[in-house]
C-alpha cells in the first residue's frame, strides 16, 4: 500500500466566481503529512527500505522533512532531517513529533543540504526534497487521479520551488496523454528561480531567497525541471508575498482550510484573474499543502507586509 492517499478533487464555487472560469482544486493539503510531498517521498522511502537501507537522511525547508519523518515512522526506519534556520518552529515541531532527529543548520536550504549529505553512511538513503526520479514518479500519481476522474483541464496551476512537483506533474501528464495541457508555474517574488531562468534561457541561481514563502526556497530549480520547462508548455506567474498571504487568508474563509504562502502563490493566480489563465475555461489548481503555517503566522505576515509594502 502507498503511504499517500487519493485526495479529493472538488469544484470551487468561490474561486470560480473570482476567476471568472471553472476552478477545480486537487486537495493535496489533506495528505497524511500535510502536503503533496508524501506522494514521491513515500514511494522513494519504500523503495529504499526494500533494498535494506537502515536510515533515511534528508534536507528540507519543512514539508519534505515532515514527509520523510512520517514515512520513516510508518516503515520503522530512523530519520535525520536537516533544516535551515528559516524553517518555521511549527515545521520543526512537526518533524520531531514524527520521531525524527532534527538538525538546524545554515541560513538557507542549500547549506542544510550540504550538511545532510555529509552525514550519509553506507546503510543510509538520502531523500532529496525535489531532485530525484523516484519522487517524480510518485508525484505523477496526482495526475493519474485527476485523469481517472475523467475531465481534462485546460490548464494546471501549481507552485514551483525546486521543481519536484512540476517534474511529477509533467510526467503524469505525459503518461496520461495530456502533454498538451499547459502548466502555470506560480512563484513568489524573491523565490522565482524558474521564471528568471526561463526569461534568461538558462538555469540560474538566485543570490538569496527574499520571499516569506520559504517552502519555495530553493535558489535554483533542478536541472530536470528546467529541461522540462523548455519542452512542455509553461506559463510563469510571479506573485507578491502580499498576494500569496492574502490568498491564503481568503482561502481559509472560502474553504475552511489553512495553507501556507507557498501554496498561496497558486491560489493568488486564480483569485487574481491572472492573464496566464485567459484562454482556459477549466482550470485545475494544485493545493499543495499548508501544515507548516498557522493562522497567527498569516496575520503576522499580513501585518508586516502591510507595514513594509
Amino acid at each position: 500500500m502507498p503511504l499517500h492517499i487519493e485526495t479529493p478533487l472538488i469544484a470551487s464555487d468561490s474561486l470560480s466566481q473570482a476567476a471568472g472560469r471553472r476552478i477545480r482544486l486537487k486537495l493535496d493539503n489533506l495528505q497524511p503529512s500535510g502536503s503533496f510531498k508524501i506522494r514521491g517521498i513515500g514511494a522513494a522511502c519504500k523503495a529504499h527500505a526494500r533494498t535494506g537501507k537502515r536510515r533515511f537522511v534528508s534536507s528540507s525547508g519543512g514539508n519534505a522533512g515532515i514527509a520523510v519523518a512520517y514515512a520513516g515512522r510508518c516503515l520503522s526506519v530512523p530519520v535525520v532531517v536537516v533544516v535551515p534556520e528559516t524553517t518555521t518552529e511549527r515545521a520543526r515541531a512537526l518533524i520531531r513529533a514524527q520521531g525524527a532527529e532534527l538538525v538546524v543548520h545554515g541560513a538557507a536550504w542549500h547549506e542544510a543540504h550540504a550538511l545532510a549529505q555529509s552525514l550519509l553512511g553506507e546503510e543510509d538513503a538520502f531523500l532529496h526534497p525535489f531532485d530525484d526520479p523516484l519522487l517524480w514518479q510518485g508525484h505523477a500519481t496526482l495526475i493519474d487521479e485527476v485523469a481517472a476522474a475523467g475531465t481534462k483541464p485546460d490548464a494546471i496551476v501549481l507552485s514551483v520551488g525546486g521543481g519536484g512537483l512540476f517534474c511529477g506533474v509533467v510526467e503524469g501528464l505525459r503518461r496520461n496523454g495530456w502533454q498538451d495541457v499547459p502548466i502555470v508555474a506560480a512563484e513568489t517574488g524573491g523565490a522565482d528561480a524558474l521564471a528568471r531562468s526561463l526569461a534568461a534561457n538558462e538555469r540560474i541561481a538566485l543570490d538569496a531567497i527574499t520571499s516569506i514563502a520559504t517552502s519555495l526556497g530553493a535558489r535554483q530549480v533542478c536541472k530536470h525541471a528546467f529541461t522540462l520547462a523548455q519542452q512542455h508548455p509553461v506559463r510563469p506567474a510571479v506573485v507578491s508575498d502580499q498576494a500569496a498571504v492574502q490568498a491564503c487568508e481568503r482561502f481559509l474563509d472560502d474553504h475552511r482550510m489553512l495553507v501556507e504562502p507557498a501554496c498561496g502563490a497558486s491560489l493568488a493566480v486564480a483569485y487574481g484573474q491572472a492573464g496566464a489563465l485567459a484562454d482556459a475555461a477549466d482550470v485545475l489548481v494544485v493545493v499543495c499543502g499548508g501544515v507548516t503555517a498557522t493562522a497567527q503566522q498569516l496575520h503576522q505576515w499580513h501585518a508586516a507586509l502591510d507595514a513594509n509594502p
